[in-house]
């Protein structure tokens, strides 16, 4: 179905024709922004509560010289400094979030200006890019910082507080699978913002119910994880089960948090379907097959790579067309 949409330009009036979809919300820009922002606080405090008030000198961080690159930025190249819409704020906290307790805050700072710089803002903005920033800011400080990165602290409520493998870790590298009370809760070793399911849920169901994140992605990246790592549970005994797949790691987070980005995500029904899916295949692939433990970022930033393959070959077809 096309919609017929007459405007006036350059002292005239322009016919423009458009072809479904037609992407609508009943908020704006900025209160998705904010909404989003608000969905996260449940993570930033489950990572205070698990790991420390310091982790809020890496998170801040983050957010800091995010939201200061985007300024600068926006000020040398006379663009008007946009920062109260909220998106810059949101990158610096999803990278804060996924980075490990007690990382660096120079490091944390660097990633946050390639995030900005890099991810976002050399694409041309908010609205431009082709991957996820907070997840391009993360693949630049894996690549740049490995040992740090992957050096794990326990949490404060742990018997053992010292650097410890993740649950992911344990299973890649121990074939010690964790059990679901410590995942669901969140008192295992990871990355800030990823390891209570209960925190992630609380704030990405926030999301589903004002209808900021499409509840496609995460469901189909939910059926994907329990299809694909159900399939090999039942090949491969010694692989975990597909509940582990869910509660472990960043896959929770990812699905609610850095899939559902309006830019980097396809926007018809069947490609979102697709996105989902593929994202979950890799990740399961990467998890078990794989030599690392995660694979969350990677198949995001992947599937980010096909979106606008998805969207071309998914979108509807305009009334009367030669297929």
């Amino acid at each position: 179905m096309s919609t017929v949409t007459v405007s006036e330009a350059g002292g005239g009036r322009d016919l423009v024709i458009t072809t479904s979809p037609h992407m609508h919300s009943r908020w704006t820009t900025r209160q998705v922004m904010w909404f989003v922002v608000l969905s996260l606080l449940p993570c930033v405090i489950s990572a205070v509560l698990f790991f420390g008030v310091g982790q809020l000198l890496v998170i801040g961080s983050a957010v800091l010289f995010a939201v200061g690159t985007e300024a600068l930025i926006q000020y040398l190249t006379k663009k008007p400094i946009a920062i109260r819409d909220g998106s810059a704020v949101i990158t610096g906290l999803l990278l804060g979030l996924v980075l490990p307790p007690n990382f660096s805050p120079v490091f944390t700072a660097l990633g946050a200006i390639f995030s900005i710089a890099v991810g976002k803002m050399v694409f041309g903005g908010l609205g431009y890019n082709i991957f996820n920033p907070a997840l391009a800011g993360r693949a630049f400080l894996q690549a740049a910082f490995p040992v740090a990165i992957t050096t794990w602290t326990m949490p404060q409520f742990a018997v053992d507080t010292v650097s410890k493998a993740t649950p992911l870790a344990a299973f890649k590298f121990d074939h010690v699978i964790t059990g679901m009370q410590p995942l669901v809760i969140g008192n295992v070793g990871g990355s800030l913002g990823e390891t209570s399911a209960i925190a992630v849920l609380i704030g990405g169901g926030f999301l589903l119910v004002t209808r900021v994140a499409n509840w496609r992605i995460p469901l189909s990246m939910l059926v994907g994880v329990l299809l694909f790592g159900g399939i090999i549970w039942l090949i491969d005994p010694a692989a975990p089960n597909p509940l582990f797949h869910v509660f472990a790691g960043s896959f929770l987070f990812g699905a609610m948090f850095m899939a559902t980005d309006y830019v980097t995500s396809p926007v018809t029904n069947l490609g979102l379907w697709i996105y989902g899916m593929g994202i979950s295949l890799i990740i399961v692939l990467i998890r078990v097959y794989g030599g690392l433990p995660e694979g969350v970022m990677y198949s995001i930033l992947f599937m980010n790579a096909f979106v606008p393959l998805i969207n071309r070959y998914t979108r509807p077809k305009i009334f009367g067309e030669v297929a």
